[in-house]
């Protein structure tokens, strides 16, 4: 019996058997070497997601949705959940190294994979400038509570902060590619040392707020009403991105078809829990005034709960060590995701090229942590927070899609995981994250949409042409 066909199937999709085949994902693919196990990369995963969203991004939230923040973070995890699930099937189905934008280059075609691929530049990309933004930050804390002394701003800001250059933002980016370019295994030791040692850091601080709760801290628990608690959630959703980076390493993980799905349902049920006690301690420690518009507030609600700078210090520590490793993470797949666009000729050809020394991509490494060394230099967090975050929840509608095509189309291609009430879960996965994109506010969508409509005009002008898969038409 031939599989179900979609009507009036989009040009230019790739096949997801030629996908695999080309990836060498059930061997070793274009060089790579498959060195991660499950704990790697479950460490890589918290490596990439928990940083400076709940560092230094949970006074945003707070100021939006006051207490109601922990709901604000319950509904961002729902909304990762429901594409968490469609991520899972898709990683264990088809496991190779470009993440959302191979799903939707077997799926919905070349054309929207492109965009997709155009998106991830704002979540892998453009957020790694944000996440240095936010080291630069408790660096400063760190220096202070160890040596009194602070960076001046001139050299610790961009312009829109008060400053001239980000000197540190520039040094955490720089040093995370020279890890990347040693090795994978190398990397993802790192990784999982340096996730271990900010779960550390966020159980103490929640130990030591704990200590201070206050349930009057509590109440009026939903000030700004729903819509503050929507707002809140838009904003808490940045304090998750980076988790489906685990489906970037499809071609680097040990047994792909159990390890990814298993990894990315592990790494959200403990972000979540996290995020929600971490929410919970820092308001009923000082109240939901203390802890908004205050950059690095979890090193300051320790200093004040404590009476001393010393465990401001640990936590300052905690948060320079948690955000680099998210540096790592984020950098790591952005560099697998270019790598995929090149195989298929959509961008340069020297994303592509593996050193045969390292197994690593070195020159796709270095390009992208100079590219994106120079906003990290001279911009703020806040630019590009909401355009990050409506980037990603993009390609979120576009993988729970991906999942529901794949099935009528595909349906011979399966993994060991199989999203549950299918297509009632990817369709609610889609309808959470419009949801939290309309939370973003009007202005990030009309930033948006130039985005998007440079993205296709660079595809127009290059990818559509230089594409090395042939029109199906």
């Amino acid at each position: 019996m031939s599989p179900l066909r979609l009507p009036g199937p989009p040009q230019r999709v790739k096949d997801p058997h030629r996908l695999i085949a080309e990836s060498g994902a059930d061997l070793e693919g274009h060089g790579l070497k498959r060195t991660m196990g499950l704990f790697q990369l479950v460490c890589f995963g918290v490596g990439a997601v928990v940083g400076t969203g709940i560092f230094v991004g949970l006074s945003d939230s707070v100021a939006e949705a006051g207490p109601a923040v922990v709901v604000s973070f319950v509904l961002a995890a729902v909304t990762c959940v429901f594409t968490a699930l469609s991520f899972a099937e898709l990683g264990s189905a088809i496991p190779v190294s470009g993440s959302s934008y191979s799903f939707a280059y077997a799926t919905l075609g070349e054309r929207l994979a492109f965009l997709v691929g155009w998106c991830l530049l704002l979540e892998y990309g453009v957020s790694v400038s944000a996440v240095a933004v936010g080291w630069s930050q408790y660096v400063n804390e760190l220096l202070d509570s160890l040596l009194g002394y602070r960076l001046p701003d001139v050299l610790s800001a961009g312009p829109g902060d008060g400053g001239v250059i980000n000197l540190p933002a520039v040094i955490v980016v720089m040093m995370a590619a020279t890890l990347l370019v040693r090795g994978v295994r190398e990397s993802a030791a790192a990784t999982a040392a340096m996730a271990v040692l900010k779960l550390t850091v966020l159980a103490l601080f929640c130990v030591i707020a704990f200590t201070a709760f206050e349930r009057g801290h509590l109440t009026p628990f939903a000030a700004h009403g729903a819509s503050g608690v929507t707002a809140g959630a838009s904003l808490a959703f940045f304090s998750y991105i980076g988790f489906d980076a685990i489906t970037t390493a499809g071609e680097e993980v040990k047994n792909p078809r159990r390890n990814i799905p298993v990894a990315i349902m592990i790494c959200i049920g403990l972000v979540t829990l996290l995020y929600c006690a971490v929410a919970l301690a820092a308001i009923g420690a000082l109240g939901p005034e203390a802890v908004s518009d205050k950059p690095a507030a979890l090193s300051l609600i320790v200093d004040q709960v404590t009476g001393s700078s010393v465990g401001g210090g640990v936590i300052a520590f905690g948060a320079v060590v948690a955000i680099a490793s998210v540096v790592l993470a984020v950098m790591y797949g952005q560099t697998r995701i270019l790598m995929s666009m090149s195989r298929d000729g959509l961008v340069p050809r020297v994303f592509e090229r593996v050193s045969p020394r390292t197994s690593t991509p070195v020159a796709n490494t270095w390009i992208v942590a100079v590219v994106f060394a120079v906003p990290a230099a001279f911009s703020s967090l806040g630019m590009v927070v909401n355009l990050t975050t409506i980037g990603t929840l993009a390609t979120m509608v576009a993988v729970n899609t991906a999942v529901i095509v794949l099935r009528r189309r595909n349906p011979e291609v399966k993994g060991r995981f199989r999203v549950p009430l299918h297509p009632l879960g990817p369709l609610l996965g889609v309808v959470f994250c419009v949801y939290l994109m309309y939370g973003t506010g009007w202005t990030t969508w009309v930033q948006f949409a130039v985005f998007l409509a440079a993205g296709a005009l660079v595809y127009a002008g290059y990818g559509r042409r230089r594409s090395r898969l042939a029109d199906t038409a």
